[in-house]
């Protein structure tokens, strides 16, 4: 009988010692609630939004030229085609009779009537130039090469018109200086005039 009590309260002892470290295994097999990581939070706040890009002015607007715009732009144009040939026509006949002050009098009527035809010929480019660079005031486009040409060009037109109008006379005792006079008036008036017309024509080609 005693032996038998002695078994049960083995058999007791070593089932309580078992439930024992089942629930210290179950109780360390659980994560602590607090010692969860914090999921990271996917909701954007308002300083995170990302900003649009500023927005940029709108381009102005292109500018539309009338009908007499283009007819005087290509009067200008077409006109200009002249320029070159009558500068060195007008410098040939020029130097030539710089050379030879007595050359026939056809070659001092050719050339003062070839003098005539550049200062009409910048007269009508003067007229239609500065015209249409009134008409293309607003439009940014070209602006500074349409201002140097009209300035080079008109420039040109002047110093030719003073050249003319001091040509030299044989007559006079002061022929020889005034013929210098002339023929420098007139070079730097020519070579002023090419600048101008090369810079538009050197633009177009670009």
């Amino acid at each position: 009988m005693r032996r038998c009590l002695q078994i049960l309260t083995a058999t007791a002892l070593i089932h309580l010692f078992s439930w024992v470290c089942l629930a210290q295994v179950e109780l360390g097999d659980e994560i602590p609630v607090a010692s969860q990581a914090t999921p990271l939070s996917t909701e954007t706040t308002p300083s995170q939004v990302p900003l649009p890009p500023p927005s940029q002015p709108p381009a102005p607007p292109p500018t539309v030229y009338s009908r007499g715009y283009e007819v005087r732009a290509d009067i200008h144009k077409y006109a200009s085609y002249a320029t070159i040939p009558v500068f060195a026509a007008e410098w040939a006949l020029g130097q030539s009779l710089y050379d030879n002050p007595s050359s026939s009098g056809a070659r001092r009527g050719a050339h003062a009537a070839v003098g005539t035809a550049i200062v009409g010929l910048f007269g009508v480019q003067a007229v239609t130039g500065v015209w249409n660079l009134w008409a293309s005031r607003h439009d940014p486009k070209g602006r500074n090469v349409r201002i140097a040409h009209s300035a080079l060009m008109l420039a040109s037109n002047a110093g030719l018109v003073v050249a003319a109008a001091n040509g030299p006379n044989s007559r006079k005792p002061d022929f020889n200086s005034a013929k210098v006079t002339h023929r420098n008036v007139a070079i730097a008036s020519i070579g002023v005039g090419t600048a101008g017309y090369l810079l538009v024509l050197f633009r177009r080609s670009h």
